[in-house]
């Protein structure tokens, strides 16, 4: 386990190192997740040749610090990464990051360009959406306040999301999970989506057979490789890793 601080709490990221050949990968999990469980079968898959590779959790989730006086946006998220990987002595990396993490990802890209040499979201959040009401495949967290959500709302989740997620989930902090949660559902001015297309470093999206980002014309415009793995749905590294790990394999240097 390894660890850095980056908050002036004193509250540490921490994250599962691989070790390998640099450049590094960094590995981001999603909303309610933690990085290890969801990616160490493909961060070790053979078909991946060996490069140095954290997955790491961010504030509030999995093995990270939970500080309270922490606002947990996305901005703050993509902040305090960059200050994990700087003391880890990472530069220049492969981010591989899911859904929320994608989020995270695309503003860590450019906030701290000089961290990121190629972008690959999984099945990532590109655009805001409403709080509530509850869509279909989502938590629903976003459309509760936060002392709602904290007060005993999260059983709603809890039911909602099922033992799968959850069985992640409940690692996180409450209200970082929430803080999150609005954030993402708020998204960044520009929008996730305006940021991705700015960058001009190499972007790749993942995504279910059969499910396409919106508006996929204008990111394989940009530069933005679309590609579908199949037999999969959100979960694309759970759910099929053999196809994940093959689609990454010509995306990663």
């Amino acid at each position: 386990m390894h660890d850095a601080i980056v908050h002036p709490s004193g509250a540490r990221m921490r994250w599962v190192e691989l070790p390998g050949a640099e450049p590094a990968r960094v590995y981001v999990h999603g909303l309610g997740a933690t990085s290890a469980p969801y990616y160490a079968e493909v961060a070790a898959h053979p078909l991946l040749p060996r490069h140095r590779s954290l997955l790491i959790d961010l504030l509030g989730f999995g093995v990270s610090d939970r500080p309270r006086d922490f606002d947990y946006t996305l901005e703050s998220h993509a902040d305090t990464l960059a200050e994990a990987l700087r003391k880890a002595g990472v530069g220049s990396a492969s981010l591989i990051a899911h859904s929320m993490g994608g989020a995270v990802a695309i503003v860590l890209a450019t906030r701290h360009p000089d961290l990121v040499a190629g972008l690959i979201l999984v099945d990532a959040n590109l655009d805001p959406y409403p709080a509530s009401p509850i869509r279909p495949g989502t938590s629903g967290i976003a459309g509760y306040t936060e002392e709602e959500f904290v007060g005993g709302a999260w059983k709603e989740v809890r039911d909602r999301v099922g033992p799968h997620w959850w069985s992640t989930m409940r690692l996180a902090d409450l209200r970082g999970l929430h803080r999150t949660a609005v954030s993402l559902a708020r998204g960044t001015t520009p929008t996730m989506r305006e940021l991705l297309l700015g960058l001009r470093i190499p972007r790749a999206f993942l995504h279910p057979e059969g499910a396409e980002p919106a508006a996929a014309g204008e990111l394989r415009a940009s530069g933005v490789e679309v590609l579908s793995v199949p037999e999969s749905g959100h979960n694309i590294m759970l759910d099929n890793p053999e196809a994940f790990a093959r689609t990454l394999v010509p995306l990663l240097p």
